[in-house]
């Protein structure tokens, strides 16, 4: 009969449990989350959604900037996105907000893996989460 090596099986165990832990914890709020993506001609400006616990977001994108509100419930998650400020921009800059609007209202599930969070819908966003 083969006897386990009880110090690796504890070792394994907590690898899995701290690796699990690691992998999806509590959402990130109160923290800004970064596109992932690069700016566009003629602008430095990458969408970024702040959530805060009472479920208020902070929502700037390439041009437009405005509130909405995120209700979170494990990992499901659901964006209501309110007035936008519209500030001026170029044809390029503001198609792109309305596509990322219609990608957030799509949203349905979050996910985080170390500093990424990743949002589930019609189509992934995903976000890095700001390190300043």
């Amino acid at each position: 009969m083969r006897r386990l090596n009880l110090p690796c099986v504890a070792a394994l165990v907590l690898l899995f449990a701290t690796s699990a832990g690691l992998a999806q914890g509590g959402f990130p709020y109160d923290r800004d989350l970064v596109l992932e993506a690069r700016a566009l001609r003629g602008s430095k400006r990458v969408p970024v959604i702040a959530i805060s616990t009472d479920g208020q977001a902070q929502i700037d994108l390439w041009c437009k900037r405005g509130q909405g509100r995120a209700m979170i419930s494990g990992e499901a998650i659901t964006f209501a996105v309110g007035a936008m400020n519209d500030e001026p921009c170029t044809a390029e800059r503001a198609q792109a907000d309305e596509d990322m609007l219609a990608a957030l209202a799509s949203v349905t599930s979050w996910n985080a893996r170390g500093d990424v969070v990743t949002l589930t819908g019609a189509r992934p966003l995903r976000f890095r989460i700001a390190t300043n």
